[in-house]
């Protein structure tokens, strides 16, 4: 399950969104989203976790938690591919 994390300091690593999260459960993937043009951080990050129990406490635990000076909001991201029809 995807989970969206914004509102990110842009000095947030990409590790520390990883050891952050993997204290609540298994990771398949944290993606810290950056600006093509300058390198730095967009301020919003994927993280992946298979088990939807741990996404709920992740979710829980870490929502509008203070972290680098930035109160981040922590929610389960919108699945866009399930918004496209198949033809």
């Amino acid at each position: 399950m995807k989970i969206l994390v914004r509102n990110l300091a842009r000095n947030t690593t990409e590790e520390e969104l990883y050891k952050l999260f993997s204290a609540h459960g298994t990771l398949q993937s944290c993606t810290l989203v950056m600006d093509k043009e300058t390198g730095e951080s967009k301020g919003f990050a994927f993280i992946e976790m298979p088990k939807v129990g741990e996404v709920k406490i992740a979710i829980k635990a870490l929502n509008g938690m203070d972290l680098d000076g930035s109160k981040i909001r922590v929610k389960k991201a919108e699945d866009k591919a399930e918004d496209k029809s198949e033809d």
